[in-house]
């Protein structure tokens, strides 16, 4: 069979062939116990048919949404539902999160599904005192709780705006978690993936914020299953990981530097709850199922190579990257369109949709290379190419 060809353009907008390479990575479902606890933060499908205005609430396509999870679930991986990745909070709105969450715990009941508790019904402008966080907690835990779902306490930027320091995040989280049925996983959301983040924890400074997001966890650790961090810094998220009780585990939310983190070291690893690993879940239960078998090359051998394109995805501004995540979704055929709620998709420039196809090729990502190169050139033309 010849070799793959695509006219793609460059810098200056000049076509070139580009040959694809990559051998599509076969799908292996993650063996049961898992060394490594792994959750794809799951992207929705928007219905491309709406009429509603792109501020207005979010209109998903819930069967094109419930296939994607469908696939994660059939891989083993666990899903971290109604997350940013779901642009919770950026084109869906808690009820749409609500419905995600119920949807997601009829169709999958045995899945691994956590699922994201913040207070985004709340408007931060809106917010007045830690009473009013409080009970927008409460609204969403009872709901979740309610229908059985299990629990990620999501980072509140109506809580950033409103508490005076450490104490109040201290006094809020203990509340929180002191009615939470089972142990929740916790979520420190850095200000590169949202901006209105900033400061979170009452603190300026990262061992300042460490030292209360602590303080939070031993105050509760019997109601705390682990702590994602997604700061983009791997120090960091070890300097962390080495100070949790033993009984708490460190979830990744590092989209640089996962496979290292992953792999861990003399001293621990962690597990992961990642945004890329929607696009790379094959690579990730692949990468897993090796580093379980003791093949430690072979893992890095499958997850390094994904590193720059992760990169690339997520690059700042950073809160972009369900742009990219999306895209390969809809080259993979796992949807019939790239349209994103609030018209996220054009949320990314045309160079870095090439870049990124390239890259997926290289990493073995497309899984059907004849379809994503002819929905490349659908995307071409729409840019006049």
């Amino acid at each position: 069979m010849p070799a793959m060809k695509i006219a793609l353009p460059g810098a200056t907008g000049a076509l070139s062939d580009y040959t694809l390479t990559g051998t599509p990575i076969q799908a292996s479902p993650l063996g049961t116990d898992p060394d490594r606890i792994v959750f794809s933060a799951a992207h929705v499908v928007a219905d491309p048919f709406t009429a509603n205005d792109p501020t207005g609430p979010a209109t998903v396509d819930w069967d094109a949404t419930m296939v994607f999870r469908r696939h994660l679930a059939g891989l083993g991986l666990g899903i971290a539902e109604a997350m940013d990745t779901a642009q919770r909070g950026m084109g869906l709105d808690w009820r749409g999160a609500f419905e995600l969450i119920r949807r997601t715990k009829a169709e999958l009941p045995d899945a691994l599904v956590f699922n994201g508790v913040g207070t985004d019904q709340l408007n931060p402008a809106d917010a007045r005192s830690l009473d009013d966080i409080r009970r927008a907690y409460f609204e969403q835990l009872d709901a979740v709780q309610g229908i059985g779902g299990r629990v990620i306490m999501m980072a509140s930027r109506a809580l950033a705006k409103v508490a005076s320091g450490p104490d109040d995040y201290l006094k809020i989280y203990a509340e929180v978690l002191g009615v939470c049925d089972e142990p929740v996983i916790l979520h420190w959301l850095g200000d590169m993936f949202d901006p209105a983040l900033a400061g979170y924890w009452g603190a300026d400074s990262f061992e300042a914020g460490m030292q209360t997001a602590l303080a939070v966890i031993n105050e509760s650790e019997a109601k705390v299953d682990g702590i994602k961090i997604s700061l983009l810094d791997k120090d960091k998220e070890i300097v962390m990981r080495r100070r949790l009780p033993a009984s708490v585990k460190m979830y990744t939310g590092d989209d640089f530097n996962y496979a290292e983190l992953i792999q861990g070291d003399e001293q621990g690893f962690s597990h992961a709850l990642l945004g890329i690993f929607d696009p790379l879940a094959v690579a990730a239960a692949k990468a897993i199922n090796q580093l379980q078998a003791g093949d430690v090359a072979g893992f890095r051998g499958t997850l390094d190579p994904t590193v720059p394109l992760s990169r690339l995805i997520f690059r700042a501004p950073t809160q972009y990257y369900k742009t990219g995540v999306v895209f390969l979704a809809w080259l993979n055929g796992f949807q019939d369109h790239f349209v994103m709620l609030g018209g996220a998709q054009a949320a990314r420039p045309l160079p870095d949709f090439v870049e990124i196809f390239k890259m997926a090729d290289g990493c073995g990502l497309l899984r059907d290379p004849d379809m994503a190169v002819n929905r490349m050139k659908r995307l071409l033309a729409v840019y006049g190419v």
